[in-house]
C-alpha cells in the first residue's frame, strides 16, 4: 500500500515554513514587560532566548538615518593553565584529602570488597598518603635542580655521563607503573651541575602520570633549556607493567627512548660514543 502522495505544490510547503521560522524568532526575540500604552519602554528579554535575536525587528528600533550597531566580538578565553603541565597549574582545583580518601573507597567497592573490613578500613588514607610519595613530581620544579652551575672546572669540555639512574613512574593511560634506568650525558659549555641533580630531574618527571617518549623528551628539554650544553643525549629503559600484568601480558620486554640534541645529533660518531660508554659496564 502506497501512501497518498502531498497535493500541496512544494513552493507552498516552504513559503509556509518560512512563515513559521519568521513567526517563532519575532516571538523568542523581544518580550514587553508592559504594553506600549502604559508608557514603559520595552525590556528586552536576556538569557537565553534574549540571545535569538530577530535582524528585522533589532533593525527596526534604530532611527533613520543611524547605522547599525556593530555586534560585539567576544572575547576568545586564554588557554588553561591546565594545558601546560606544571605543578602550579595541576594543582588548580585539586580535591581534598577526603574527596581522595572517599575515591579509594569508591573504587574498592566498584572492585567487589569491602572497605569496611578490617583489612581494607584504613586503606583509603594509605593510598593517598602514598599517592603524595609516588606523584611527588608534581609539586618539583625541574628548572630549579639545575640553577647552581659549577663553572670551575679546569676547563673541562668533554663528555658527562651519568648511568644507571633508577627510576619508577606510572602510565597515565592505566596508572599501572612502569620502571626502569634512565642515562644522561652531555658536552658542558658554561660549566656543569652536581651529578646527583641530574638524578633529581628524572625522579620530578617520573613521578607524575607519564608515557616514556614524554619524560624521555621533557628530561632532555629541560637539561638543554637551562644548561645549554653543546650536545646532550638521554636514553630511557624501561619495563611496563601495563604490558605485563594486563592486555597482551608480556613480562621482561624492555622498551628503549632515547633523544638527542646538538652534537649528538649531529655526529652519529657521538651517539655510538654514547651508547658505547652506557653499554659497557667494566
Amino acid at each position: 500500500m502506497y501512501a497518498k502522495p502531498d497535493s500541496n505544490p512544494m513552493t507552498t510547503r516552504i513559503a509556509r515554513a518560512e512563515d513559521a521560522m519568521d513567526a517563532a524568532l519575532k516571538s523568542l526575540s523581544y518580550r514587553l514587560t508592559e504594553t506600549e500604552d502604559s508608557g514603559m519602554e520595552p525590556t528586552r528579554q536576556t538569557g537565553a532566548l534574549g540571545a535569538m535575536r530577530n535582524d528585522n525587528a533589532r533593525a527596526a528600533e534604530l532611527p533613520a538615518g543611524a547605522d547599525a550597531v556593530p555586534e560585539t566580538v567576544p572575547e576568545i578565553a586564554p588557554l588553561p593553565a591546565s594545558a601546560q603541565r606544571v605543578p602550579e597549574a595541576i594543582a588548580t582545583g585539586r580535591p581534598s584529602r577526603e574527596e581522595a580518601e572517599a575515591a579509594v573507597r569508591t573504587l574498592l567497592r566498584w572492585a567487589g570488597d569491602d572497605p569496611n573490613r578490617e583489612g581494607l578500613r584504613d586503606t583509603p588514607a594509605r593510598v593517598v598518603k602514598a599517592y603524595g610519595q609516588i606523584y611527588g613530581g608534581y609539586g618539583q620544579d625541574a628548572d630549579v635542580l639545575l640553577e647552581r652551575v659549577f663553572e670551575e672546572v679546569e676547563g673541562y669540555s668533554d663528555i658527562v655521563l651519568v648511568r644507571d639512574i633508577p627510576f619508577y613512574s606510572h602510565c597515565e593511560h592505566h596508572m599501572v607503573p612502569f620502571m626502569g634506568l634512565a642515562h644522561i650525558a652531555y658536552y658542558p659549555t658554561k660549566g656543569v651541575v652536581g651529578l646527583s641533580k641530574l638524578a633529581r630531574v628524572v625522579d620530578t618527571f617520573a613521578r607524575r602520570l607519564q608515557t616514556q617518549e614524554t619524560m624521555t623528551a621533557q628530561i632532555a628539554d629541560v637539561i638543554e633549556s637551562i644548561l645549554k650544553p653543546r650536545g646532550i643525549a638521554v636514553m630511557v629503559e624501561a619495563e611496563h607493567l601495563c604490558m605485563a600484568m594486563r592486555g597482551v601480558q608480556k613480562a621482561g620486554v624492555s622498551t628503549i627512548t632515547t633523544q638527542f640534541r646538538g652534537a649528538f645529533r649531529n655526529d652519529a660518531n657521538e651517539q655510538v660514543r654514547f651508547l658505547t660508554l652506557v653499554r659497557n659496564k667494566s
